[in-house]
């Protein structure tokens, strides 16, 4: 089910950061109530492959985030002890040491399943258990999430396990958004900070198309 468009899930989940220290975060409330946008981006696993590529590389571009006015978060369904030891591994040795933003602990997957981002590729009943058996890891693929001040998901994707993110885009997705939010106008296709946009009207696709 896509959330474009829909508010983000109003749920506290457990969280973890550089620190040890274990708190809840709504993700909804921290857009809303900080007047900020949210980055969140989910990963499969702690201790794995792409996944400290990834966690480092939004890490290098905070400052850029924070300049946005936009808090970055990472999720996964691994447990805030688990983070915690993946924080204090160092970076040489596979280890997410550096990272200073907080991360979602959804070890009881109760938002990741809300958000149908988990890996199951099939479910099925046992009668003899009452249990109900599923294929798949039932982790996260990498979906990642914008999220607007007012709590609006205003972008959402999902890449499959072995495809890292370009961190660069989500920067270009902000600002295209503030750019919406402050100006009025549409970003067409490639448009980045400083290019020309466009009045969504008929004569601004056409000048637009006329001149590029």
């Amino acid at each position: 089910m896509a959330l474009v468009g829909k508010k983000f899930p109003d749920l506290n989940v457990d969280a973890m950061n550089e620190m040890g220290d274990t708190f809840k975060v709504n993700v909804l409330e921290e857009a809303v109530n900080n007047k900020k946008k949210v980055l969140l981006f989910w990963y499969p696993k702690d201790f794995t492959f792409v996944c400290p590529t990834e966690l480092h590389a939004f890490q290098a571009a905070l400052a850029e985030f924070e300049k946005r006015n936009t808090i970055v978060i990472g999720a996964s369904c691994d447990t805030p002890e688990v983070h915690f030891a993946w924080l204090n591994t160092p970076k040489d040795n596979g280890g997410i040491e550096g990272v200073t933003y907080p991360l979602l602990a959804d070890s009881n997957r109760n938002l990741s399943s809300i958000l149908g981002i988990l890996d199951i590729t099939n479910e099925t009943y046992d009668e003899a258990t009452g249990t109900v058996q599923v294929e798949g890891d039932n982790v996260t693929y990498r979906a990642t999430y914008l999220i607007d001040e007012d709590g609006l998901v205003q972008h959402e994707s999902i890449n499959n396990m072995p495809l890292g993110r370009n961190v660069q885009e989500y920067l270009r997705l902000i600002d295209a958004l503030t750019h919406v939010q402050e100006k009025g106008e549409v970003c067409p296709a490639n448009w980045e900070e400083g290019k020309d946009a466009m009045n969504a009207n008929r004569d601004g696709v056409a000048n637009y198309l006329a001149s590029h």
